[in-house]
């Protein structure tokens, strides 16, 4: 429908319809004293010409990785996004589809989601996955809650080595469902193992662990699924960074029951922090797919033998009584995990693999390189995937002094642990985008910033 602005003596003409003489008096019932009764103080309005004039010079402002070499992390990646992904996620039926409520209306969509949970189920080696959710913080909370329900326990251990912001979300979903959550101590960027140990008990819902964690080193993960074997009924969650899954034994293969995480790395750019896609993927359980949040895909055949596609559990609150829903997740990020499918396509597990691989070495030979300056540590340089935790202890010189300095060189050095952890120094990450060059140029800059 085409909008079309209603005149003067229309919008008189509504009013004596229905009653009332001013536009004011549809807004009596608000309090006085709330209402905004003053003018707005707008400028005049602009020409088209001009507006794209000042919308392009506010824009200008706004810096993005093309203008910087940047080592941030933390859950958000700059991997290289083949030019396939926007070329097909642009065509109208993708860009401008919804919800595929009729399922008989809507077979590529289904088709497409399909295929991405296919993908996901073998990328993270488990048995199910669902057609996405808003991100991996979110999903992750969803996890928790679904282990509250399969289980009935309440205890959640979480490690200090899990994001720091995973956490808190998983918090604000758990609480009000009561669960009670139990921090884990770290050890030289790892979870002490021993506390994992002395937690567990038989009131244990879950055991949440990040792969790698968030100070960009491996857990043991043989070894606490090993301490999980003695309580039945404890869920093992494993948020897990889906790049480094092309070079490490998948979570299904050493017993997670639960997968969940950032699915952005996948052909996603960083987009200023979204929007983002979380994947969730749950062993091959009846009881646990009856828990499982949000929207999923089945393959069937129709009365001709044909192949379809439907939507299947669902037990969205959209879809049945609120109180009998696992979620109020009413949405999935169907498009960006158009782009996570196209992407793991395109790549295929060759692919995959090398893009880890190359992020690892390259991960691997900055540090070679850090550790040859003075005041330089990097905790855990025998320990990581594609970040890694540098400490720089140099007598009258802050971190903040640091990453300015490096910032004027046109380096973003990494992200700073301190706003969000009570850790010091700096998390620093690789992906397969750097060059050597680049990576030479990070340490000289640093020499040069420490040497000032």
């Amino acid at each position: 429908m085409k909008y079309i602005s209603n005149t003067p003596a229309e919008q008189k003409q509504m009013l004596q319809e229905i009653g009332v003489e001013e536009i004011s008096d549809l807004f009596q019932a608000i309090p006085d004293n709330i209402k905004f009764d003053r003018s707005f103080n707008l400028p005049e309005a602009l020409s088209e010409l001009e507006l794209r004039e000042l919308v392009k010079e506010k824009a200008a402002k706004n810096l993005d990785l093309s203008n910087f070499d940047s080592y941030l992390g933390a859950g958000s990646y700059d991997h290289y996004i083949p030019a396939i992904i926007d070329h097909l996620i642009l065509r109208s039926e993708f860009y401008t589809a919804y919800t595929p409520y009729q399922a008989e209306l809507s077979q590529g969509t289904l088709q497409a989601m399909y295929e991405y949970q296919s993908m996901i189920c073998e990328l993270t080696g488990m048995g199910i996955s669902n057609a996405s959710l808003l991100d991996g913080a979110s999903a992750l909370g969803e996890a928790v809650i679904m282990a509250r329900r399969h289980t009935r326990n309440s205890r959640v251990l979480l490690p200090k080595t899990l994001h720091p912001a995973y956490a808190n979300v998983a918090r604000t979903y758990g609480e009000p469902h009561g669960l009670d959550f139990v921090d884990l101590p770290l050890e030289g960027g790892q979870l002490k193992l021993k506390s994992l140990e002395n937690e567990l008990d038989e009131e244990t819902a879950a055991v949440v662990v990040q792969y790698p964690n968030f100070f960009g080193s491996l857990e043991e993960m043989k070894k606490i699924a090993e301490l999980l074997e003695d309580y039945s009924k404890a869920l093992l969650i494993v948020a897990a960074n889906p790049i480094a899954l092309g070079l490490l034994t998948p979570p299904g293969d050493f017993g997670a029951d639960i997968v969940v995480g950032e699915g952005q790395p996948l052909g996603n750019t960083v987009n200023y922090g979204g929007p983002n896609l979380g994947y969730m993927a749950i062993k091959d359980d009846r009881r646990l797919l009856r828990q499982l949040p949000g929207r999923l895909v089945g393959k069937t055949e129709d009365v001709e033998g044909e192949t379809g596609y439907v939507m299947t559990m669902q037990t969205r609150e959209q879809h049945i009584r609120r109180e009998k829903a696992t979620s109020n997740i009413c949405t999935n990020q169907a498009l960006n995990a158009l782009m996570a499918s196209i992407y793991m396509a395109t790549m295929g597990k060759e692919g995959l693999q090398e893009v880890a691989n190359q992020c690892y070495q390259k991960t691997r030979y900055l540090i070679a390189r850090l550790t040859e300056l003075e005041d330089v540590e990097v905790v855990n340089q025998d320990n990581h995937f594609n970040e890694f935790w540098l400490k720089v202890d140099r007598p009258g010189t802050s971190l903040e002094e640091i990453e300015q300095k490096m910032c004027e060189r046109d380096i973003l050095a990494g992200v700073n642990l301190a706003e969000l952890t009570d850790q010091e120094g700096l998390l620093v990450c690789v992906t397969e985008k750097k060059t050597r060059q680049d990576l030479d140029n990070y340490v000289k800059s640093l020499e040069v910033v420490l040497n000032d």
